[in-house]
């Protein structure tokens, strides 16, 4: 891959939008290439390659023309991928020490517990069965939207669609339930 010129660098420096259209163009096949080789999800390929341009744009000031543009491009691809690894640990980490206080609870408060996880299963129960297995694949077991799709054979957007309806649902359920 070529450098993108110093002219091209330094109008996006100054501020000029096209320039910087110019340049997402020039590098978003390579990129989110590179995103999905590192994050294995095409959705959060593409979070990252946005989140990582707008903080360019945001920092255009700082960008040297004289240097390898490829190198800082990637570099920051890279950082921000790393990043996102570490939250989602962390977001893991939460989760389970959630779990962990959950069982160390007063005994009335695990009665309030056993009845909202009893409403939780008969919610759920009451979903369609694609509705069912797109969410239990989602949040038992992890699975990102794109793996998703392919063991189910249907598009990611229907799987983000059948997420975005069920969780609607078992916070409409949950909201009357517990009002």
């Amino acid at each position: 891959m070529t450098q993108p010129d110093a002219l091209l660098l330094q109008k996006i420096i100054d501020g000029n939008r096209s320039a910087f259209g110019t340049l997402y163009q020039f590098y978003r096949k390579p990129a989110l290439r590179f995103c999905i080789t590192l994050l294995k999800d095409e959705a959060e390929a593409e979070n990252v390659l946005h989140e990582v341009f707008l903080k360019i744009w945001e920092r255009k000031e700082q960008i040297n023309p004289a240097l390898n543009f490829n190198s800082y491009l990637f570099t920051c691809l890279r950082n921000y991928a790393f990043d996102h690894f570490k939250r989602m640990e962390k977001d893991r980490r939460l989760r389970e020490q959630y779990l962990q206080q959950m069982t160390h609870q007063l005994p009335e408060e695990s009665e309030d517990k056993h009845e909202q996880f009893q409403l939780l299963d008969e919610v759920v129960g009451n979903l369609s069965e694609k509705r069912q297995q797109v969410l239990l694949l989602n949040v038992y077991e992890g699975k990102s939207y794109q793996e998703i799709a392919e063991l189910m054979h249907i598009s990611k957007n229907t799987v983000k669609n059948q997420l975005v309806k069920a969780r609607q649902i078992l916070r409409d359920q949950f909201s009357v339930a517990f009002a």
